[in-house]
């Protein structure tokens, strides 16, 4: 990757130096331990690059979300903390916030919205316990955010901000201090970090901290193809609201950058890398890293890890993926297996019109499917007077490439087979 960068002066109130990351190092040292730095085999082999894994998955609210929130609460006044705290979250920020009510013995009410898995609604309550009361409201992440500043307003409450407040960002850029300084113990400094991109809280933090102490470090930030927040900002050239996102992606699954956090991003431009990855990607690359590497990361910490595989890395060069977080709800495995599936081209689903003819599904079964391909669904009712009835069947591959074949043979036979393409309105409405 182009390592050249030229990085623009920031003057603004979105200024954050590197002494300020490693003052909140620091500060919140005592309640957060470094989370370890791993090489990773698998990845390393297929890019043929040194790639290591940062495993923020494995603090004790399985995200890097907790450094933000103590590094925030931390230095409220008394009579802020008697105020109590508010905060907004998809489910991870929340957990920070209730680990630190707990810990420092604050009140505080959280918003979540309606997407957040129920495992990340259990472990919020674990966390803060008697300290914290959950609110669930709104369908994303922008509508329990109104809902918490409007709490705030009313009753004087202090906001504690997932991404978009300085102390936040500063928080989260301690990730970087520790992958330099584990890093260096191994006299390696990183050409390339990989981080995961939601509201701009990290890759802001982490950007400001590699512009001064690793300038010459190449920061790829990634978005689920769903929610590109960020991508709609630097097309714009600042940030707006996406008129609608995919949930999938919850830890990333917001709708508009931070404007701190793009403020920070558009400084450092020349050293960054903005791209996306579909929400099946994902998918894959999760399954990937439970069965390879026994990481149980969410959606959006398997983000940086499903980039490496479309990235053009020099061999040899050091890559860091932060593992953003592991918050992932089991009874979600169907989906991921499911929309992995599809995005491999392994799982096809079709509206199949039969003629009402004896022998019609033996002729499906005989003429039309290949050995190696299973029926995964069959719903089908017969209906009187009709010369056909349709039936909504679901097609696993042995492998992809026996697509081809299956549609010749579809388009070969009188029984009349309509592919439904992911992500047309009548696959949305018939499968999921």
């Amino acid at each position: 990757m182009n390592k050249t960068v030229e990085t623009r002066l920031l003057a603004s109130p979105a200024e954050i130096h590197a002494a300020d990351i490693q003052l909140a190092q620091a500060r919140i040292s005592a309640t957060i331990a470094p989370t370890p730095l791993q090489y990773c085999p698998r990845l390393s082999q297929i890019t043929g690059a040194e790639v290591y894994l940062k495993r923020e998955d494995l603090q004790d609210v399985r995200s890097y979300k907790i450094r933000g929130a103590v590094n925030s609460i931390s230095q409220l006044s008394d009579t802020q903390r008697e105020a109590g705290i508010v905060a907004a979250s998809a489910g991870n920020h929340a957990q920070g916030v209730a680990f630190a009510c707990r810990s420092m013995g604050i009140k505080g009410r959280i918003f979540v919205p309606a997407a957040t898995p129920k495992q990340k609604r259990d472990r919020i309550l674990i966390h803060g316990g008697e300290m914290v009361e959950l609110v669930v409201t709104g369908a994303n992440f922008d509508e329990a955010n109104q809902a918490a500043h409007e709490y705030a307003e009313a009753t004087g409450a202090t906001i504690v901000e997932p991404f978009a407040a300085r102390d936040t960002v500063i928080g989260q850029g301690t990730v970087a201090a520790e992958i330099l300084s584990q890093l260096s113990t191994m006299g390696k400094n990183p050409d390339t970090v990989v981080v995961p991109v939601g509201g701009g809280g990290l890759i802001s933090g982490i950007l400001s901290y590699l512009a001064e102490l690793s300038p010459r470090t190449a920061v790829v930030g990634v978005e689920p193809e769903g929610a590109a927040s960020l991508a709609a900002a630097l097309k714009a050239e600042k940030p707006v609201t996406l008129e609608t996102v995919d949930p999938f992606v919850d830890g990333a699954a917001v709708k508009r950058i931070g404007d701190i956090n793009y403020e920070i991003i558009d400084a450092n431009l020349g050293r960054l890398h903005p791209m996306t990855v579909s929400e099946g990607a994902v998918c894959t690359e999760m399954i990937e890293l439970y069965q390879n590497e026994g990481i149980i990361a969410e959606p959006a910490g398997a983000l940086s890890a499903t980039a490496l595989h479309d990235l053009k890395l020099t061999p040899g060069e050091v890559v860091v993926c932060i593992i953003s977080g592991g918050n992932n709800d089991v009874l979600r495995y169907a989906e991921v297996v499911e929309r992995s599936l599809v995005h491999r081209g392994l799982k096809h689903y079709f509206l199949v019109n039969f003629p009402q003819e004896p022998g019609q599904l033996r002729s499906f079964l005989n003429d039309i499917l290949g050995p190696d391909d299973d029926i995964t669904l069959f719903e089908y009712l017969k209906r009187n007077n009709r010369e056909t009835g349709t039936a909504l069947v679901g097609l696993q591959l042995g492998k992809a490439s026996d697509f081809d074949g299956l549609k010749q043979r579809m388009n070969a036979s009188r029984i009349d087979c309509r592919h439904l393409e992911p992500g047309t309105p009548e696959y949305e409405f018939v499968v999921s």
